[in-house]
């Protein structure tokens, strides 16, 4: 079945919904979904903190009867495996008597995986594909790439002068960007499952690495340290990039070393480089050797994905361009 020229706004505001339940959805993915009728929404739902509710059950359990004969718009397949905490969502559709279902990706899920779609059709529901795919995959990248790739999504966090220090020859830092760069840092440690130092900002720093946003301190997410030794208490030692393991999501914090090996390891999906406009001159670099070898094997590796100003501070958000 096509898509209607509406399908794509709702899609959106489906996908925008869906990125309510990050992290605290995991492991299960963050999904979104829109209960439309006649043109208005009579419900909308996400996936709740530890993986349930689906965003499906939720938003089937705010519509009621009006779920009968309206459209679900929802960011990931609906689900076609039963769990001894709910239901799947492709029979909840079906019993709740929706009438079409637009989906924006196909889940990779072997226990799905294209059936969630086939028992909807062969109830009878119509069912459009591929709608947003590129958009709602973003919005659930630390599920997707565990399960496509098997490891956690992981940010770098830059905060640099304008010559790309990250600190004055003596080590210190604070505060290199202001209020709104920080507050803005802040909010991308509550979408994180862990955050992650070197050994050498520990020592330098003490950081916290909590969220101090009112309202948001309970999502202050795991802390791990870089290194091969042994981690003090509340920290998890990780030997390497490679051997994170448990979380879908990591913001690198610090300091060149950590950054530094991510990269060489070619781990790093999504760069964020906060800017100040300030010189320091005779600073720390903000990275380390990364293994390059030649200019050219620099280049056609980063999509510039957001460019905003934060009070004084430029932030530039990249992407890893990987294939497939």
């Amino acid at each position: 079945m096509q898509p209607v020229p509406a399908d794509a706004d709702w899609m959106a505001a489906a996908i925008a919904l869906s990125r309510r339940g990050k992290p605290m959805s995991a492991p299960n993915p963050n999904v979104g979904c829109l209960i439309v009728k006649d043109g208005i929404v009579v419900a909308r739902g996400w996936t709740q903190p530890g993986g349930r509710p689906h965003a499906e059950a939720v938003a089937l359990a705010a519509a009621g009867d009006a779920a009968r004969g309206a459209t679900a718009y929802v960011s990931l397949e609906p689900c076609a495996h039963t769990s001894p905490r709910g239901p799947a969502c492709s029979d909840a559709l079906i019993a709740a008597g929706i009438a079409r279902v637009v989906v924006a990706a196909q889940d990779p899920d072997p226990r799905t995986d294209g059936e969630g779609i086939a028992r909807l059709r062969d109830a009878g529901i119509a069912v459009v594909e591929d709608v947003l795919p590129a958009d709602a995959r973003a919005a659930m990248a630390p599920w997707w790439t565990r399960q496509t790739a098997g490891r956690p999504y992981v940010t770098l966090k830059l905060a640099t002068s304008l010559d790309g220090c990250i600190a004055m020859a003596d080590g210190s830092s604070r505060w290199i960007t202001g209020v709104c760069a920080r507050a803005h840092g802040h909010l991308e440690r509550a979408q994180h499952q862990a955050i992650l130092v070197g050994r050498g900002t520990l020592g330098a720093d003490d950081p916290k690495l909590d969220v101090r946003l009112p309202g948001l301190e309970a999502r202050s997410p795991k802390r791990l340290l870089l290194t091969r030794g042994i981690a003090p208490a509340g920290w998890t030692a990780v030997g390497s990039p490679e051997a994170i393991d448990g979380v879908d999501s990591v913001l690198v914090e610090g300091g060149a070393g950590a950054a530094a090996a991510f990269l060489a390891a070619d781990r790093v999906d999504r760069l964020l480089l906060y800017r100040a406009p300030i010189l320091i001159g005779g600073g720390k670099p903000a990275l380390g050797d990364i293994g390059l070898t030649g200019l050219a094997d620099a280049h056609g590796h980063w999509r510039l994905a957001d460019s905003r100003l934060l009070g004084s501070d430029r932030l530039d958000v990249y992407e890893r361009v990987r294939e497939g």
